[in-house]
């Protein structure tokens, strides 16, 4: 059997999405991939969904205990045949064209290790937000990734096998096995693989203009989590200052203030606006350069963390919602002047 690319899908407690999440891999219009299911010990239906799938590409690993979904991601790496991996976390969506256009986008630049695309926001329940993820998608150094993480999430990056492996190391406990990921990071596994990429090896990355990722944003969330992605960002950091200590020396302090501006537009999402305002004042305490260097996104959220904090619910609702619909009209057209196409929903559809 062989495969172009290998798409690795971890799988724990995911039952009301992995079944569109499998669908929206294999309505992909490149067909010549593998689905690599890694069943990471759900004690809900959420195997027995995608065992009830019964096309050929699909094969479903097991592991005997749970382990994260750094552990996941790698378990399908080491199983994959494909010349590229793609990831998609069981929650998320893809856009029918996705594969086809990183495939395309690899193929065309031999010295990509990671493509990756923009995101469209999707609500709870899989409708279409018209609200993006704008990263920079060219020119991607190691301050910036480290500041910004353009990439913006697990299901966004196809990568070359090649590249992976040029990161690979031995997993430091009582089994020998390759790693890709790091197996101690519960979260923040992300930022740190591809920053290990783009700091210890000569692949470049870069992103395509087009929202072919459909990211779910998941009903609430507990302000302690935030705290408990901090101190997961802070000790990537210190992992990362072992191999890349100069761009740390130079660029640290301005990352942990955009990360503290991240959180700060997470706890607006789920509504503590007091966590909010306290997250994005620590950041501009962390490096005030980050209101010059990007003013509108951090004058944003510093207004809209205050605001949700200090208004009415009813008011702040109103002012967030007529926000978002003139953030989005910009987004789309710029998407389209870019890309060269129509903004497209999560079903493949041109929005009107």
């Amino acid at each position: 059997m062989s495969a172009k690319i290998s798409v690795v899908m971890p799988v724990y407690n995911v039952e009301k999405f992995v079944k569109q999440a499998i669908i929206s891999v294999l309505e992909q219009t490149l067909t010549d991939f593998e689905l690599l299911i890694v069943n990471d010990c759900a004690t809900d239906n959420s195997l027995s969904i995608c065992e009830s799938f019964s096309d050929p590409r699909i094969r479903i690993i097991n592991h005997p205990v749970n382990r994260g979904l750094a552990a996941a991601r790698n378990t399908g790496i080491r199983h994959a045949i494909g010349r590229y991996v793609a990831f998609i976390d069981s929650d998320d969506l893809w856009h029918p064209t996705k594969l086809e256009k990183h495939a395309k986008h690899l193929d065309d630049n031999p010295k990509l290790g990671l493509s990756f695309s923009r995101s469209a926001f999707i609500t709870f329940d899989g409708e279409p937000m018209d609200f993006y993820q704008m990263p920079k998608l060219t020119d991607i150094d190691g301050a910036h990734l480290l500041c910004r993480n353009p990439v913006g999430n697990g299901s966004a990056p196809v990568l070359r096998r090649s590249a992976l492996n040029d990161i690979r190391f031995a997993h430091h406990g009582k089994q020998a096995y390759s790693c890709y990921f790091d197996e101690d990071f519960r979260q923040s596994e992300d930022i740190e693989c591809w920053f290990r990429l783009i700091t210890t090896t000569k692949w470049k990355m870069e992103g395509l203009p087009e929202p072919l990722t459909f990211y779910r944003l998941n009903h609430g969330g507990l302000s302690a989590n935030l705290l408990k992605q901090l101190k997961s960002w802070e000790q990537m950091v210190a992992r990362a200052r072992i191999y890349a200590p100069k761009v740390l020396a130079k660029h640290e302090q301005t990352a942990r203030a955009y990360q503290l501006r991240y959180l700060a537009r997470q706890a607006i999402r789920i509504n503590d606006g007091k966590m909010a305002a306290t997250l994005v004042t620590r950041a501009l305490a962390t490096s005030p350069r980050i209101i010059v260097d990007e003013t509108s996104r951090t004058f944003t959220t510093l207004s809209a963390a205050y605001l949700q904090w200090l208004l009415p619910q009813f008011c702040y609702q109103y002012c967030e919602q007529l926000g978002q619909r003139m953030i989005g009209s910009l987004q789309k057209y710029r998407i389209n002047r870019e890309a060269g196409t129509k903004v497209t929903n999560s079903l493949g559809k041109a929005d009107s």
